[in-house]
């Protein structure tokens, strides 16, 4: 199979979906790799290291897309990608459609087979979008502190405090793999903490692993409500695989916090679980509605892409290499994790979550 990695020209988003590495073992398994110029440059990675992998760099986007039969990608395509993608390729990506109806629409109409990190699941978990979620979970601490700074537009509040200063008070919206992480570095700094979620079997299983700074408690609009004049720092942390995430904290409920307080919303690109979040980029991330702090990226981890770039590529080569080895079709026979994986193939909606959100 050929295997095409073009460059990522989302904004700011300096990652690339497959390492050095990575292309040696789809080479070594008897597959051509095909990496766009400089498009593993901004992650650390040379062209001279994917020429002594064995893959063979191309100038142009268009030269990628026109020879492979795999596309290989970080986020999802845009506007300007749309007409390079061709009948039943296949497209091997974060896509996250149901934040995005144009997008979804674009790929229907090109009849390729859209393949999407976020919906691959195996037993009850989503192993490709784990990666991202812990270097995302860890990174909305780290952004939220900077921004509870008062140049930044923030409260001015340390967030771990001093000695005879108490910490900052961190709400984490859902105990999955993103709010795990997130409050784990958050109680690291020696912030105060509470997360939330809607299982109580997983809000058991927190309260054991937690440290002692970190408070579980039972998720519900009361109660979300009762925390939001206490708290100085709000992490988003919700996902339903393939759908939208629903709204917990909505505009009129922004009145109840204090000026400068933040809200990062790991959601966003999910459709976000504010309802006055609006994706934002790296190069202007925030903005303030009723003087509450909004940090709304939708490519957290493309700050790090080195980091990231390596833990996405652990993740996603062995499904790549089945997915050359045998042809998507057979791989998602064999594979009930990458059937999962499936979200649209030759112009139909095939994850039912995507078609609930667009009445498809």
């Amino acid at each position: 199979m050929k295997i095409g990695v073009p460059k990522e020209i989302k904004n700011n988003e300096s990652r690339i979906a497959l390492t050095p590495g990575g292309a040696q073992t789809l080479i070594k398994n008897g597959h051509a790799v095909y990496i766009e110029t400089n498009g593993g440059v901004n992650s650390g990675f040379t062209d001279d290291q994917y020429i002594h992998a064995g893959a063979q760099i191309l100038s142009t986007p268009k030269e990628i897309f026109d020879i492979a039969d795999m596309i290989m990608k970080v986020k999802e395509p845009i506007p300007q990608e749309y007409n390079l993608i061709r009948p039943n390729q296949l497209v091997f990506t974060y896509f996250h459609f149901a934040s995005n109806e144009e997008l979804t629409r674009a790929m229907m109409k090109t009849n390729a087979v859209c393949l999407a990190y976020e919906t691959v699941e195996v037993n009850g978990t989503l192993p490709l979008l784990i990666p991202m979620s812990e270097v995302a979970g860890r990174m909305s601490i780290q952004e939220g502190a900077k921004y509870l700074e008062k140049p930044k537009g923030g409260k001015g509040i340390l967030l771990g405090g001093v000695p005879g200063v108490k910490p900052a008070d961190v709400l984490v919206l859902g105990g999955g793999i993103v709010g795990t992480q997130a409050a784990l570095m958050a109680a690291g700094l020696g912030a105060r903490v509470t997360i939330m979620d809607i299982s109580l079997p997983r809000l058991r299983y927190l309260s054991e692993i937690m440290p002692a700074n970190v408070t579980t408690l039972m998720s519900s609009q009361y109660n979300i409500e009762k925390m939001l004049p206490l708290v100085d720092l709000i992490i988003g942390a919700i996902l339903i695989p393939g759908a939208k995430a629903p709204y917990l904290i909505t505009k009129d409920m922004l009145k109840l916090m204090e000026p400068g307080s933040v809200l990062v919303d790991v959601a966003i690109d999910q459709g976000g679980c504010f309802e006055t979040s609006v994706p934002t980029t790296h190069a202007n991330p925030v903005y303030q509605v009723d003087g509450i702090q909004h940090y709304c990226v939708a490519n957290i981890p493309g700050a790090v892409p080195f980091t990231s770039t390596l833990a996405l590529t652990n993740a996603t080569l062995p499904y790549a290499v089945k997915l050359a080895n045998l042809g998507w079709e057979k791989a998602c026979e064999e594979y009930d994790d990458l059937r999962n994986g499936l979200n649209i193939v030759n112009g139909k909606v095939v994850c039912q979550a995507v078609a609930d959100t667009f009445d498809l």
